[in-house]
This record gives C-alpha cells, structure tokens and sequence, in this order.
C-alpha cells in the first residue's frame, strides 16, 4: 500500500506541476471561460483512471493489461507537457540574461511534439522492434572445435505483458530461427506472475529449434513472488505447472546443474543456476552444485541476475562466460544514457575482468510501462572464438 500511495503522489506531481505552470502562463488568458474549463478534462480523466487503476489493482494479466493502457496515456499526455515546461522555463531565464529572444514557445512546442511521436513509437512500435547484436566471445580456453559456435541468447520475455497476441513474439522467432544458431538459451523470466500467461504461446516457442537444443534457467518473476498466495504449497504447485509448460516446448530447464555440450571429440559445460539475486529477489542458486564434474572444462553459465557476476562467480569460480538479464536496461536508453546503471554496475552488453566474461541481455519483453525507448528488444547472437 506505502509504494501505491508513493507512485500516485509522483504521478500526480508530475501531472499537476506542468499542468498549473501551463494553465497560469497561457491558458488563463484566453478569454472563453468554457475553452479554460476544456484544458483541465484530460487531466481529470487521468487522474479518475488513476485512481481506479491503482485502486483495484491487483497482480495478474487484466490489471497489468489496464495498467499499461492507462500508463501508455499518462505518459503521451503528461511527459510532452513537462518537456514543454522546462524547455520554456528554461529558455526565458537564458533569454533574460542574455537580453535576447529564442522563440522559446515554438522551440518548446517542437521539442514536446517530438517527445509524444518518440513516445508513441515506442508504445506501438519499439517494443517488438527486435534487434538482433552479434557478439563476439573470444578466449584461449575455448576448444578448438567450438571455434564458430553459435548461441542465440534471449532473456526477461514476460509473456504476461504480451496478453493473448503472439503476433509480436512470432516475429521474434522468425527472427532467431534465420539466425541458424547452434544453441538456444534463455536467462529467465519468462512469465510476469503465472503460468497460465505461456497458454498462449506455447506453440510458437516450441517452434524455437537449435543443433544442441534449447536450454533456460529460471528468473525472480518465474517463482511467482509477486502475488499472493493462499499456502506456500500453491506457490509452489504453480512453479511446477511453469516447469510443465516449459517441458512441452521443448525447452530443458537447468535448475542447479549442468549438461555437456560436445563438438566432435571436444565438449563445453552447460550450467544453469536458479535466480541468484540480491534482496528483495530470490535466492535459490547452488552453484557449486550445479559445476560439480567441469572441472578443466570451458563453462558458460546461464543465471539470471548479473548481481550474481561479482557476488559469487568472479571469485569464488573460473567459469569463463555468464549469460544474464534482469536489467531491462529499464527500458529506456537516451544518447548512450539508461538509468539501469544507477542499480546496476553491469547492466547491459560485454563484461571483461581477468579473462572471465559476463554478456548480460537487455531482454525481449517488458514489463509495467508497456513500451521500450531508446533500450530495443535483444536477440544476443554470440559466436565462440578460439583465442590465436
């Protein structure tokens, strides 16, 4: 209830200061009261949907549906305005120093209209504008027969978010299967809060297809810890329907173990480790387990939170590559700039340190605010070299 009442106070600060500053300095003077009155419905409206959104707000795919909606709305209408505010704002206090005119009206205006088009694009069309990033992931440790091994990573897919439209994801598999990869893994959160949110797309995963399989690893929203459950056993009856639907894919769950991967006479390890993250975030991996018969091998590591990168794997393992997710880079990246790095030191692309390396993906899906800017949904192609 603290965080709902937290999220509404911003959500009105951030539609009620633009608003007065707009009202005070150009809509007061229009002289029809009726015309003034009209300026305030949308906020009104939003305010109203605010209330009733966060009101009844409860964790499962129809509120987080009508959650998106009414953010995708808040967001089109309400950051355009605080654009234009700032810019004018700002604008008149350099033209006051500099006794000189910028047209700042026009100029605020402008820069609020490309605001909204930017938004829109990326309600509508950013999140399935899928892009594939080839990496290159070169070590002397590799065997020499995985020189050219290819592996499509794909990560925090939250097929809760996508409702019953599998158009977009369908798209995303196209995608991967011309790719032609050697290997298919995905680093977790494939749900938002249920698995019945998989019903959906199960046939179009399935379609998912690689030499060596498909492998996944389990991310914090699979555990379902964002809803309340009556006993811990529906929580966990529920995980096992996930694991089920998993299983009829065709996808190979690596919960705390490993698996060889083998290239004529070479081999690589597989591992995979459940949701290793700091607090708040579940914490289920054994790692230690999970390597138990690698020893001398080349290892790539399959878990979900890049925490677990400095945690655990760079001191205390030689595994030479780990595959993650989890950031999001909350999908917003602005020139270069996402706000993820403020949480997370290693929150998107190639990590390096001491020969030991972290890829982490920056996710297909999304999740709350129903749009990517800036941060497109990856498809990570990594091709294997062997160090000359």
């Amino acid at each position: 209830m603290r965080h709902l009442l937290e999220l509404c106070l911003f959500f009105l600060v951030l539609m009620g200061l633009p608003d007065w500053y707009i009202y005070r300095q150009y809509i007061s003077q229009w002289k029809q009261r009726s015309l003034r009155w009209l300026y305030w419905i949308p906020s009104v409206l939003l305010l109203v949907g605010m209330l009733v959104i966060f009101g009844t707000f409860k964790p499962h795919s129809e509120s987080m549906h009508n959650l998106s909606i009414f953010l995708i709305t808040f967001l089109c209408v309400n950051v355009p305005k605080v654009v234009f505010t700032l810019t004018v704002f700002l604008l008149k206090k350099l033209a006051r120093k500099m006794h000189h005119h910028f047209y700042e009206n026009y100029i605020a205006l402008a820069l609020a209209l490309y605001t909204m088009g930017y938004l829109i694009f990326g309600a509508t069309e950013g999140k399935q504008y899928f892009q594939v990033k080839e990496v290159e992931i070169v070590s002397k440790d590799l065997p020499e027969a995985f020189d050219g091994y290819r592996i499509i990573q794909l990560s925090d897919i939250h097929t809760g978010s996508w409702g019953d439209d599998t158009r977009a994801i369908q798209k995303a598999v196209n995608i991967i299967l011309q790719q032609h990869p050697d290997l298919i893994v995905f680093t977790g959160d494939l749900v938002n809060n249920h698995a019945s949110e998989l019903d959906a797309f199960i046939p179009v995963f399935a379609q998912l297809k690689a030499k060596d399989g498909v492998y996944s690893v389990l991310g914090n929203h699979d555990y379902s810890t964002y809803v309340r459950w009556e006993t811990p056993e529906a929580q966990a009856e529920e995980l096992v329907r996930l694991k089920e639907k998993q299983a009829q894919m065709g996808w190979e769950l690596l919960n705390n173990r490993h698996v060889k991967l083998y290239q004529g006479n070479d081999s690589i390890a597989l591992i995979g480790v459940e949701n290793s993250g700091n607090p708040p975030f579940p914490d289920h991996a054994k790692l230690k387990e999970a390597m138990e018969g690698t020893e001398g091998m080349y290892k790539i590591l399959l878990s979900h939170d890049p925490s677990h990168w400095r945690r655990e794997v760079l001191p205390d393992t030689d595994i030479q590559l780990m595959l993650s997710g989890h950031t999001h880079a909350m999908q917003t990246k602005i020139f270069g700039f996402t706000p993820s790095r403020f949480i997370y030191p290693e929150n998107e692309g190639l990590y390096q340190e001491d020969g030991q390396m972290l890829y982490v993906n920056i996710g297909l899906g999304y999740l709350l605010y129903p749009m990517r800017l800036g941060a497109w949904p990856e498809i990570t192609l990594l091709t294997l070299r062997k160090e000359r």
